[in-house]
């Protein structure tokens, strides 16, 4: 004989929402724990101001990949590349800006990289 359920619709709700709690919370953990082991992004600047052409430009951080190379993005659909123990790269050009060749620390001494504070 099959069994019937006992569950009313208030009990189904609670159930319902115990397991959303509860999926939420996994999700939290596991995205607290990614963050601990690749936050790459609190290792780079926010910004970098470079000039090109004469023209001045703000890079923004747009992505850092698995291997730890952030790519910055500015207007005109120009961008670069640096790594933590590497040297800024532009994209797609032949890049002879104030930026191309120089290490993070060289940003950050020269005044050109901008660490968000939190």
């Amino acid at each position: 004989m099959p069994r019937k359920s006992r569950l009313t619709p208030a009990s189904a709700g609670m159930h319902l929402a115990r397991l959303v709690g509860a999926v939420a919370l996994l999700s939290f953990a596991h995205g607290a724990v990614a963050v601990a082991e690749d936050d790459f992004f609190t290792q780079f600047p926010l910004v970098i101001h470079c000039q090109s052409n004469k023209t001045q430009h703000a890079f923004y951080i747009s992505r850092v990949s698995e291997d730890g190379v952030a790519t910055y993005v500015a207007s005109d659909r120009i961008a670069g590349t640096i790594s933590l123990d590497g040297h800024a790269k532009a994209i797609g050009s032949e890049g002879a800006g104030t930026c191309v060749g120089k290490t993070l620390a060289e940003l950050r001494a020269s005044g050109q990289a901008y660490d968000l504070k939190h």
